[in-house]
């Protein structure tokens, strides 16, 4: 009978252990991952944002790859509730300057990442490094961190955009295309974004590129009516953009880019 009790209370003891080693495991690591096909808590950013303009170049194959994007089903753009209201926002400011936000992206599934990370390691595809990674060789995009495995975009509350000039018709000049790997898209290239001032030096750039200073003020232009409105910078990407404040910080969803109908 003592035997008996004693077996019992081993078997008790460790599947204790084993559900305490899923809590204790599931603390950080789980809400990093924590992947999700809910999309309830997003919009459609043209309905929360209707003076926007949408290129999504990862529907198409104008991008750094050179074709459409797992998980991008129509060329649509989503964001959380939250940040969608909050780029309405920035909307309304930059086009009583006579500007209207142009999306190349928002939300990106996770698969679309994966997408990423799969071409990356194919060294051998290089269609499109004339247009986006000239100056690099396309080894060195993981050690540089020009691709992650993860991507704030999957969070829902990161957007890539630029501003489109409503007296010319034409983007605003920027001086650098969208998704281009190199010093020239960080913010800080030939000037500081901190004050604005452009310094011109292009020392940065591996083979002596720069930016004119009407193309630095016009990359200080969408990054102060972004920061105005509760998003912060990437140092890396002029056209980067997160909500400070975003809903989710942990969860990455993995549900595909296609309309919604929930605002």
């Amino acid at each position: 009978m003592k035997k008996r009790q004693l077996w019992i209370l081993a078997a008790i003891f460790v599947v204790f252990c084993g559900w305490m080693a899923v809590i204790c495991h599931s603390g950080d690591d789980e809400k990093v991952l924590s992947p999700t096909e809910d999309s309830s808590q997003f919009v459609t950013l043209t309905d929360a944002v209707p003076d926007a303009i949408l290129e999504i170049r990862y529907f198409g194959t104008y991008n750094f790859v050179g074709e459409r994007i797992d998980g991008y089903l129509e060329p649509t753009a989503l964001m959380t509730r939250v940040a969608a209201d909050s780029l309405r926002a920035v909307s309304d400011d930059v086009k009583a300057l006579g500007y209207r936000l142009k999306i190349y992206d928002a939300y990106r599934p996770q698969k679309g990442v994966d997408h990423f990370v799969r071409w990356a390691e194919n060294v051998s595809d290089t269609r499109m490094k004339a247009y986006f990674y000239p100056d690099l060789d396309k080894s060195v995009l993981f050690e540089q961190e020009y691709i992650y495995e993860k991507s704030g975009h999957t969070r829902g509350s990161t957007v890539d955009l630029t501003l489109f000039d409503m007296n010319t018709e034409k983007e605003l000049d920027m001086g650098g295309t969208f998704d281009w790997f190199g010093p020239e898209s960080h913010p800080d290239f030939c000037g500081n974004p901190d004050t604005g001032e452009y310094t011109g030096d292009g020392s940065k750039s591996p083979i002596g590129r720069s930016i004119t200073a009407e193309q630095f003020k016009n990359r200080m232009i969408l990054r102060q009516a972004m920061l105005r409105h509760g998003f912060k910078p990437l140092d890396s990407e002029w056209w980067h953009f997160t909500l400070k404040d975003e809903p989710f910080p942990d969860t990455y969803f993995t549900f595909p880019v296609t309309q919604l109908k929930n605002y």
